[in-house]
């Protein structure tokens, strides 16, 4: 049993998936990398839940210097 000769319209197919393969990954890796930077970046979490928290209302003066 004889292998038949690969058919350039493959090639073709080869090249195009192994761009859009390499697309793919660099999408995943940006992706990733974005998660990474904002889950070690943060501070305090906290969620919204219509709940006034008195530390996120601006302080005022009050008049003092």
């Amino acid at each position: 049993m004889a292998f038949r000769a690969e058919h350039e319209i493959h090639k073709r197919r080869l090249g195009r998936n192994l761009g859009l393969g390499a697309v793919l990954v660099a999408f995943v890796a940006l992706v990733f990398g974005l998660t990474v930077v904002k889950v070690t970046n943060v501070g305090q979490v906290q969620g919204f839940d219509h709940v006034v928290r008195p530390e996120l209302v601006p302080a005022t003066d009050g008049g003092k210097p």
